[in-house]
């Protein structure tokens, strides 16, 4: 036992150095890092007196650094966002300015919080306060001509605000705003409610309740005025070989008046536009007609109408027979044989372009660039010479080709070819009388 005394010092320094040498070991295996939470912490707010509301903005989140070891950081960085809370504990605090530290609390052990971002916060505190407000519709904009709007009715007809005492002392109205411009039917629409003050600027950090209002705002059409759709005059054919697409008229419907509302009563439903004269037209027409009225209406607003007229050639098939297929792209020293020499073609497209068309615009081509001696199997490419001519059907699709030495002997057979033209038979559509 004097033994343990007298070595005493000696056995504690021995202690204290076993000691450092574990934690230098443990810290150099699993060392301290410092770093921002990686995920922003959500502010939590508590113990708010709920007579008082908070005046300004208060952020949603912090920036949280911690120092943990690297293993921690692990469990940290895969665990729930709980493990990291921010408070704002408001506690106690009456109306007023305060400046309010944020607390924290890392359920995950060992950690250290080394800041948060922002520390504390200055905020107001002021009494909670409720108002009852009438619902005011502005209207933007007129009906269009010959329409009226109504009385509007809003469902419903007054709101609730509420917040800081200061910002509900300064409203003058809530309002619901309506565009009516055009209008020729009845307005039935949800709009959102804004909080003006007296200037007409809105007022934003008051809650409301609803925050939008149903508007049902009645038009009608006053006498003297009707709305009717607009029929085109047509007269004449297309070019032979051609058809109508389309014809369009804007605008489709137009208002007319009359003083004596009879005359407007006993129109049909339409009025013609000019006659439009389609003889000989092959391509697509755009103008603008003038309406033919009874006497005594007129038309509101522009007194012509703009009319487009789609023209379209009918399409059409064309068979030619024994066109020649022509080689390219041969390398030097060789010479090709191709089986058969000509090919059978079916092509489309319009007709008054396939009645133009001779078996001297059609062509057809085997690209052999690249191909060294041997049998190959190609496709012929068709080469036409008048634009919108398309290969329907090409017999045979792909022809023989053989490829020899320059001067090696081949027997052959010579042919003479005098390609023709079929015009298949088309359903040709019906025309307008």
């Amino acid at each position: 036992m004097n033994w343990f005394f007298r070595n005493l010092r000696t056995v504690l320094l021995a202690l204290i150095l076993a000691l450092a040498v574990w934690v230098s070991a443990v810290t150099a295996a699993d060392p301290d890092e410092v770093r921002a939470f990686p995920r922003p912490v959500t502010l939590e707010i508590i113990g708010q007196d709920p007579g008082l509301v908070i005046v300004g903005n208060v952020p949603e989140k912090v920036t949280i650094t911690l120092r943990a070891p690297h293993s921690t950081w692990n469990e940290l960085n895969n665990g729930s966002d709980g493990q990291v809370r921010a408070i704002l504990d408001l506690s106690g605090l009456v109306a007023g300015e305060h400046n309010v530290e944020i607390q924290h609390q890392v359920k995950v052990r060992p950690v250290r919080v080394v800041s948060v971002s922002p520390q504390t916060l200055d905020l107001i505190l002021e009494p909670l306060a409720t108002k009852t407000v009438p619902i005011r519709l502005a209207l933007r904009g007129e009906p269009a001509i010959g329409y009226q709007a109504g009385t509007a009715q809003l469902e419903p007809g007054e709101t609730v605000i509420s917040g800081p005492r200061s910002l509900i002392a300064r409203v003058s109205q809530v309002q619901a705003d309506l565009s009516m411009a055009g209008v020729r039917q009845d307005v039935q629409t949800t709009l959102p409610i804004r909080i003006l003050d007296a200037s007409g600027t809105a007022i934003s950090g008051l809650t409301i309740s609803p925050e939008n209002v149903l508007v049902n705002l009645p038009i009608t059409q006053q006498g003297g005025y009707r709305d009717i759709a607009v029929k085109v005059d047509v007269r004449g054919q297309v070019a032979g070989g051609y058809r109508l697409t389309n014809i369009s008229v804007y605008p489709p419907v137009l208002t007319v008046f009359s003083e004596n509302p009879l005359l407007v009563n006993d129109l049909p439903g339409f009025v013609e536009t000019e006659p439009l004269n389609l003889n000989g037209e092959s391509q697509n027409l755009e103008t603008r007609l003038k309406l033919t009225l009874p006497a005594g209406i007129s038309v509101v607003g522009d007194q012509t109408v703009q009319v487009q007229v789609g023209i379209a050639a009918i399409e059409g098939s064309l068979s030619l027979s024994g066109i020649p297929v022509e080689i390219t792209g041969l390398g030097p020293g060789l010479q090709a044989h191709i089986s058969p020499g000509t090919v059978d073609v079916i092509l489309t497209g319009p007709l008054p372009v396939l009645d133009k068309l001779t078996p001297g615009d059609v062509k057809f081509v085997v690209d052999l660039t690249g191909l060294s001696s041997g049998t190959h199997q190609a496709t012929p490419q068709p080469q036409i010479l008048i634009p919108d001519i398309r290969v329907q059907s090409l017999n045979p699709a792909t022809i023989e080709v053989i490829i020899e030495l320059m001067g090696t002997p081949t027997p052959t057979a010579t042919i003479t070819v005098t390609p023709t033209k079929t015009l298949l038979p088309f359903s040709t559509p019906t025309r307008r009388p």
